[in-house]
């Protein structure tokens, strides 16, 4: 249904303590923007995104509630992702204990930046920052990272389009790393599955096959990089920076 861009903001639901249904009808609406709008619609998108993981800290119910909402709302990447995107984790979701520890752990080390798609060859592979060499070579001894700019790329996967195993009634892009390629020790137990919120907004959700069932591990979004390098020169157009959730 298409959206007035005059209807926005009397949507815009409390950044702080929104209701997940306020979120929901929000991006729906979002959704609804028309192609002159797409950029106001990718900064919104992404923005409760990075909210929602803001408040996971304090509000996780809530918080994984929205973004599992988001993702349902998406559909898989049209057009297919080809090239450098730059990711960010949104939150864990392994449990309350687990989940604070690895969201303190994440504001002062984070390895992860993005992955790298080749949308002809249905295949890629993640990119990683300089200080994740070590920690590869202890859990993977064997294993290599490639160079990659300023870090690595490593731990490649291939992508196909499918109902999504803890949403079967949604389509989503799977990220497969079950091959030899990758190590044995838990990265071949991983599925990724992504959807486009809206265009250059991308949400994921991280999964680990354990006694053949699948765990929700957490969220994770993604954008082109190309969008990240427009921006910089840009900063007073940018989103607010969320504060991280104590």
């Amino acid at each position: 249904m298409a959206t007035r861009l005059t209807q926005i903001p009397a949507l815009e639901p409390d950044p702080l303590e929104p209701g997940p249904d306020d979120v929901e009808r929000y991006i729906e609406a979002v959704q609804g923007l028309s192609k002159a709008n797409a950029e106001l619609a990718r900064r919104a998108a992404w923005n409760q995104i990075r909210l929602a993981g803001a408040r996971a800290g304090k509000r996780p119910h809530e918080a994984h509630d929205t973004l599992n909402r988001i993702f349902r709302l998406g559909v898989p990447p049209d057009p297919p992702l080809d090239g450098v995107t730059r990711g960010i984790m949104v939150t864990p979701t392994v449990g309350r204990a687990a989940d604070l520890a690895l969201r303190a752990l994440g504001s002062v080390w984070m390895p992860w930046a993005g992955k790298r798609f080749d949308a002809a060859a249905q295949t890629g592979d993640n990119l990683l920052t300089a200080n994740a060499r070590w920690p590869a070579r202890v859990l993977w001894p064997s294993y290599r990272l490639e160079p990659h700019g300023d870090g690595f790329a490593g731990f490649s996967f291939r992508t196909y389009v499918s109902p999504g195993t803890l949403d079967p009634d949604r389509e989503a892009l799977k990220i497969d790393y079950d091959s030899g390629e990758n190590p044995g020790l838990l990265v071949r137990n991983v599925l990724d599955e992504l959807v486009q919120v809206v265009r250059g907004a991308y949400l994921g959700k991280a999964l680990l096959r354990r006694d053949d069932a699948w765990r929700l591990l957490g969220y994770f979004a993604l954008e082109p990089a190309v969008t990240v390098a427009e921006e910089r020169p840009a900063a007073a157009r940018a989103v607010p920076a969320v504060a991280p959730a104590q």
